[in-house]
């Protein structure tokens, strides 16, 4: 229904509609500047419930819009809610099966990223992929079937209201857990969220493996093959010390830039990176002139280093030494700059003197809820909960819900 009030408002503005269907959100940006179009839109709840269904807009160019751009696009639609909500009624709405054109643009992304890896041999490996019931549950069996790897697929039946509810990349244990019960079946386990811009993974034990470790094991393959410019990966506050750490031994740099992903693809562009990525899995290759996060593409090239060095994913990133780390979300009324809290910047001020070296503290609001979320890194586990506690119930007495 959104996708149909967005066209008609589109052609309303006499601008031609093309529609891809069902599709990835980096799909949009890889066909949008493929194609030539003016822009690429994609309708979906991303990484979050059904009910957060929103707009992603990407430029000509492939990239997502500036922060300043989107905000100007906000204020304008604001401005003029009522004229518009008037005129939404009066639209033609339909919605339809798949249109004409719609296989033929899914079908060229889809041999774009089989093409990137056709030079592969996936026969040995055999997966279990967790589509998220979203995107990817159109195109990755399509995907990995054209690169000739043996996938079996769970969360492939999305009805509207069933994305990343229980499943995908937000709840990868899911996934771990369904491999190490197999006994051995599976090499690995993939998790996609809704749209299909991260992913996380699971190896053949059934342990998590999040986007640092890919990171890592991304950061020294490129190295090896001179694709990593300046020796150097972009990650962000959120990423793990032990990352930073298992880099430098290899002598390899880390950045950190803000959490989100356009965040980590500008200090890229800054700084020449053909790597960076957060925690969560938005992994970017800009070796291969990607311009958005592509959880398919971050599975392939995986996938890709597993059977070209027949080593293990846990045998890849086995010497990655993870720092204790928790990440507190507390539901909160207002975003108040946090500067404006007293009691909450001495509470946070109080953990990172004690962690002074051995740690650290990242407080940040989500960027599409209502939420604080507060991350501590600490030698001990005593000491990473005692200060999440403390600056979540902080923040609790001051803005919670």
């Amino acid at each position: 229904m959104i996708g149909a009030v967005l066209a008609a408002g589109l052609e309303a503005a006499h601008v031609q509609v093309v529609s891809a269907g069902i599709i990835t959100t980096p799909g949009i940006a890889y066909l949008t500047r493929a194609n030539h179009f003016s822009a690429g839109i994609v309708i979906s709840a991303s990484h979050n419930p059904w009910q957060d269904n929103g707009i992603k807009v990407f430029g000509a160019d492939g990239y997502k819009l500036s922060d300043q751009l989107e905000h100007e696009i906000e204020a304008d639609i604001f401005a003029h809610l009522e004229q518009l909500a008037a005129e939404a009624a009066d639209a033609a709405v339909s919605t339809s099966d798949m249109l004409p054109g719609e296989q033929a643009l899914r079908d060229q992304y889809a041999e774009w990223l089989a093409d990137l890896v056709c030079a592969t041999d996936f026969s040995r490996l055999r997966v279990l992929v967790d589509c998220a019931n979203g995107a990817a549950s159109a195109m990755a069996p399509e995907v990995f079937r054209d690169v000739g790897l043996n996938a079996d697929f769970v969360h492939i039946g999305p009805n509207g209201r069933n994305i990343n509810a229980g499943c995908g990349a937000l709840h990868p244990e899911n996934v771990a857990r369904a491999v190490a019960a197999a006994n051995g079946k599976y090499d690995l386990g993939i998790t996609f969220d809704g749209d299909a811009d991260r992913a996380l993974f699971s190896d053949a034990s059934g342990r998590v493996v999040n986007g640092d470790a890919v990171l890592l094991l991304a950061a020294r393959d490129m190295k090896t093959h001179v694709r990593l410019y300046d020796d150097t990966v972009v990650a962000t506050t959120m990423s793990n010390m032990g990352l930073e750490a298992a880099l430098q031994r290899g002598g390899i740099r880390m950045l950190r830039a803000p959490v989100g992903d356009k965040y980590v693809l500008e200090e890229m562009l800054k700084t020449g990176a053909t790597l960076g990525g957060e925690q969560s899995g938005h992994i970017l290759f800009r070796d291969m002139d990607t311009t958005t996060g592509d959880g398919i593409l971050t599975a392939l090239r995986v996938l890709e280093v597993m059977a070209r060095t027949g080593e293990s994913l846990a045998e890849l990133v086995a010497d990655m030494k993870v720092f204790p780390q928790e990440i507190k979300n507390i539901p909160v009324r207002e975003k108040l700059p946090l500067e404006q809290l007293p009691k909450v910047m001495d509470t946070i001020r109080a953990a990172e003197r004690d962690l002074s070296g051995n740690g650290r503290v990242v407080v940040r609001y989500s960027g599409t809820e209502k939420l604080a979320r507060v991350m501590i890194e600490a030698a001990t586990e005593e000491a990473m909960r005692r200060h999440t506690d403390a600056i979540a119930n902080a923040i609790q007495q001051a803005i919670g819900v």
